[in-house]
């Protein structure tokens, strides 16, 4: 088993380029082992928070103001800096949030390359537009939006963060950023390295509860609010923020589902794409595979082949172990949840199929584990079909044909992702053009297939907005328009 240090880490928040203490702090615990505390973060108050959006209202002028090539250049230095800190960095996020040690160390490496490419996005942002002809001068500008709240998940707590502040920022924001209490440690540490590379207050951290929350989503001097997370707690930020008319960008859950065709390649590297694309992270990815529909006519050698790599592939234990490449849930409320499903479906009538190997029963018992498990004969209706489970399980369900299988896929209130199978790729593009999601893979599914150059969000009850790619820097900024006119556009109106 890998080497982990298993010393406490306390963190702090950072307000106007200092380190703040609390008087209220939280324990975050090793899923793994639930009885070793990894360290803590404080339970910052309303106060401390108001203190925080104060800091970056300041630090916006003159931020603002700072050129864009600039802006990049100091951003790259800290994109720098999380580079040369993974190695460090990557235990901590195995022990704070479960997944295994190479799980850990992509996404660390994912969000540092992410950050280092959105600094090139400086030149390819077209902030200005100019128009001179015989109607007169016409200027078009995007300019920041001011404070940006930014309110982020546990299942990926660097990426998904960073996806916010690099367009926040180098568009000329400043930003407030609060972190799940359920992976709080090692997005602190990434955070205070990139904010002390900057001016006091451009990047400000702060951690808590509800009151924090509230206080990011309905403070006058918030401009937009920057949130993933699920559809119920979208509602609620969307009720707060409305007061004040704040701009929003939303990614929320997915119900994603996978379409086999007839023709779809059962080798054993596509059935790896397809374990990986839904296992990985333990299930907890927004964009995992999470309802499989398979052609009649191959679902038993699907199933064969499906089951054969997701035995051979998926073995559950400590993220340190050499061997894991499925670590526990994050937490126990999440293990909890997912457990209801499988029940569930089992209760009505579906067999649940377990699959991959236990590497430790001692601590498989006394972690947030779940063996994996495939689950086949569920109702459409039954919610493990219906209901996204952000955990280690799927459902296999048949189709008859085409047009049944994209009404079942479209049938659900989230769009998020989907991915389409087919060894005849005009086929499998043909089907994917009737898809109700953002995203739409073929032959592949989840990380395998995201590309950073293209807008990720979702429609439905999947989000609003997008990140990623020209238009997810573009959604930190606002149009203004100057108009200096020489002759009416409507005929009689004079100028």
């Amino acid at each position: 088993m890998a080497t982990k240090v298993n010393t406490p880490v306390d963190v702090r928040a950072f307000i106007n380029g200092e380190h703040v203490s609390s008087t209220r702090t939280f324990k975050r615990e090793n899923p793994a082992h639930p009885d070793e505390i990894v360290g803590s973060a404080p339970s910052n108050t309303r106060e401390e928070t108001r203190a925080a959006i104060e800091a970056a209202a300041q630090a916006f002028p003159a931020w603002s103001k700072t050129p864009i090539a600039k802006r990049a250049e100091l951003l790259g230095r800290a994109a720098a800096k999380l580079g040369q800190n993974i190695p460090e960095w990557k235990q901590l996020l195995t022990r704070e949030h479960g997944k295994v040690l190479w799980d850990a160390e992509g996404e660390l490496g994912l969000a540092a390359m992410l950050f280092a490419q959105g600094t090139g996005m400086a030149g390819a942002l077209q902030m200005e537009q100019r128009i001179e002809d015989e109607r007169g001068r016409l200027f078009i500008n995007r300019q920041p939006i001011g404070v940006v709240s930014a309110i982020t998940p546990w299942n990926y707590p660097v990426v998904l963060a960073l996806m916010k502040v690099m367009p926040a920022l180098l568009t000329g924001n400043t930003m407030v950023l609060k972190p799940s209490p359920f992976a709080p440690l090692t997005i602190s540490k990434v955070a205070t390295t990139i904010a002390e590379e900057l001016p006091a207050g451009v990047l400000n951290l702060v951690h808590g509860f509800a009151e924090v929350g509230e206080e990011l989503t309905t403070n006058p001097k918030v401009g937009k609010i920057a949130f993933t997370g699920s559809g119920k707690t979208a509602t609620h930020i969307m009720r707060s923020a409305s007061d004040t008319i704040k701009k929003v960008t939303f990614e929320l859950g997915g119900n994603d589902p996978a379409i086999f065709l007839e023709d779809a390649d059962l080798s054993e590297e596509s059935m790896r794409k397809l374990v990986v694309g839904t296992f990985l992270t333990t299930g907890q990815i927004c964009m995992a595979a999470k309802r499989i529909y398979v052609h009649e006519s191959i679902y038993r050698p699907f199933l064969d082949a499906f089951r054969s790599v997701a035995d051979q592939w998926l073995r559950i234990g400590d993220g340190f172990h050499p061997d894991a490449t499925v670590g526990p849930l994050n937490n126990k409320g999440q293990k909890e949840y997912v457990e209801g499903l499988v029940e569930d479906a089992r209760h009505n009538g579906a067999e649940v199929i377990p699959v991959g190997k236990i590497l430790d029963e001692e601590t498989y018992r006394t972690g947030y584990f779940l063996q994996p498990t495939i689950i086949t004969g569920a109702s459409h209706t039954d919610r493990i079909v219906t209901e996204e489970q952000f955990g280690p399980t799927v459902p296999v369900l048949t189709y008859k044909t085409e047009e049944e299988a994209v009404k079942l896929a479209n049938d659900t209130v989230y769009g998020l992702t989907a991915s389409v199978w087919s060894q005849d790729e005009e086929r499998a593009l043909r089907v994917a053009q009737q898809m109700q999601a953002g995203s739409t893979w073929i032959n592949t599914h989840s990380l395998g297939g995201l590309d950073p150059r293209a807008p990720f969000g979702g429609c439905k009850q999947s989000g609003i907005g997008v990140e990623m790619g020209v238009e997810g820097f573009l959604e930190y900024t606002e149009f203004r328009v100057i108009n200096a006119p020489t002759s009416g556009v409507l005929p009689g109106v004079p100028v």
